[in-house]
């Protein structure tokens, strides 16, 4: 029965017994459409609960020159990375900036492009992933990057509903 339908109805039911004399029938609790048929479900975005240990996983974020973003991929895909986020950015260090000479003139760039690689790996593999990082985005001069470690809490492929170590 439709919504529409079944307020009509209450409402006739409600006119009838008014004009009988007998004042408005009881109200009974509102029931929540289909609450003891459907299971509860997380809220949208709800990171997924953790069962099993040993399945860490670490993030690995890494900020490099650009020229060695091709030689840093293809060593990354050759250790079993399936997979990394790459953006472009801006940033200083202890470089702070450098000049550049533009038809003829001298321009102070203070921030220094870069480009930061996201990679989410097992905590099996991510010693392996870091040193591969920095022996292969090395050029032995000031810029070369950073590379962070971090504990993730959680990971879910959306498509399938995998978590953790499963996800990657």
């Amino acid at each position: 029965m439709n919504r529409a339908f079944a307020r009509l109805c209450a409402r006739i039911v409600h006119a009838a017994r008014l004009k009988a004399g007998r004042g408005p029938a009881p109200r009974l609790p509102r029931r929540q459409e289909g609450a003891l048929l459907k299971k509860p479900r997380p809220e949208a975005g709800a990171l997924p609960n953790r069962r099993h240990k040993g399945t860490d996983v670490k993030l690995i974020i890494a900020t490099i020159k650009p020229f060695k973003l091709e030689e840093v991929r293809e060593a990354l895909t050759a250790q079993g990375v399936r997979g990394m986020m790459v953006t472009e950015i801006k940033g200083f260090g202890s470089q702070s900036g450098h000049t550049e000479i533009y038809r003829g003139a001298e321009y102070a760039v203070n921030f220094v492009p870069k480009v930061k690689l996201e990679i989410v790996v097992s905590e099996s593999l991510a010693e392996q992933v870091v040193a591969s990082i920095a022996r292969t985005a090395r050029t032995d001069k000031i810029g070369d990057g950073k590379i962070f470690v971090l504990d993730v809490e959680s990971a879910l492929r959306v498509r399938t509903g995998e978590t953790d170590d499963d996800a990657l």
